[in-house]
C-alpha cells in the first residue's frame, strides 16, 4: 500500500524485453535505504517488487498485464521515473489510499501556468473517467493528486510548486501516456452496489441488497 507522496524521482537504468514482459533495472538512492529483496517500491504508481538489490539499483520483473495497463513499456534508459516505498504501519499518511494497481493509462492534453500552480489536463477513456468525481483523488504516475474539474473525456488537476520539483509531472509533453489508479472506494462502492454494467460476475438477482432503510438502520 502507499499513498502517492513521492519519496524521489529515480532513474531507469537498463531494460531487457521479452516478447510481452520485461526485466527493468532503476537506479535510485532514498528508496534503497531500507529496502530488502520481495519488498514493493511504486514506479510511476505501478507496484513493482525489488529483485537483485545493490547499493543503487534495483530490478524488477514486470509482467505481461503489467505492460498492457500501464506506460512502463515506454520506459527508456535514462528516463526519470516517480518512486515511493511501501507505507510503513504507524507513518503519516500525506495522501490517499493508492494499491499500486493502473486502471489503465490516459494522456496528457495540455499544461497551463496560472500563477505559482499548473494545470495539468488529462484525457482518459469512460472506463476510467466513471470514478473521477470534482475534489475526489487520483493517483498519476503514482502522484496522489485532487482532482478540480471533470468533463466527459477529460479532467484537470492543479500543481503546485513543491509538487512539480518532487515528481516527473511537469517533465510530461501534451501526447504523453500516464498511468492512472483511480480511488479504489468508488471502484468497491460500485461492486458491492451492482452498478457495472460491464461486470462479467453472475448476480445472484439485479437488486441491491443496499437500500434507504438499511442504511439508517446501521447508522448511516
Amino acid at each position: 500500500m502507499f499513498t502517492g507522496i513521492i519519496e524521489e524521482k529515480g532513474t531507469v537504468a537498463s531494460v531487457r524485453k521479452g516478447n510481452v514482459s520485461s526485466r527493468i533495472t532503476f537506479s535510485a538512492s532514498l528508496v534503497l535505504s531500507d529496502i530488502h529483496e520481495g519488498d514493493s517500491i511504486a514506479v510511476n504508481g505501478v507496484c513493482l517488487t525489488a529483485t537483485d538489490i545493490t547499493d543503487r539499483t534495483f530490478t524488477a520483473d514486470v509482467m505481461a498485464e503489467t505492460m498492457r495497463r500501464s506506460s512502463l513499456g515506454s520506459l527508456r534508459p535514462g528516463d526519470c521515473v516517480n518512486m515511493e516505498r511501501a507505507m510503513l504501519c504507524g507513518g503519516r499518511f500525506g495522501g490517499h489510499i493508492v494499491s499500486g494497481h493502473i486502471d489503465g493509462t490516459g494522456n496528457i492534453v495540455s499544461l497551463r501556468r496560472e500563477e505559482n500552480a499548473v494545470w495539468v489536463t488529462i484525457s482518459a477513456d469512460s472506463s476510467i473517467m466513471k470514478y473521477i468525481v470534482e475534489k475526489g483523488s487520483v493517483a498519476l504516475d503514482g502522484i496522489s493528486l485532487t482532482v478540480a474539474a471533470v468533463s466527459e473525456t477529460e479532467f484537470k488537476v492543479s500543481v503546485i510548486p513543491h509538487t512539480a520539483s518532487e515528481t516527473t509531472l511537469l517533465s510530461r509533453q501534451p501526447g504523453d501516456r500516464i498511468n492512472i489508479e483511480c480511488d479504489m472506494i468508488g471502484k468497491y462502492v460500485e461492486k458491492l452496489m451492482g452498478l457495472n454494467p460491464e461486470s462479467t460476475v453472475k448476480k445472484v438477482d439485479n437488486k441491491s441488497r443496499i437500500t434507504r432503510e438499511m442504511l439508517i438502520r446501521n447508522g448511516f
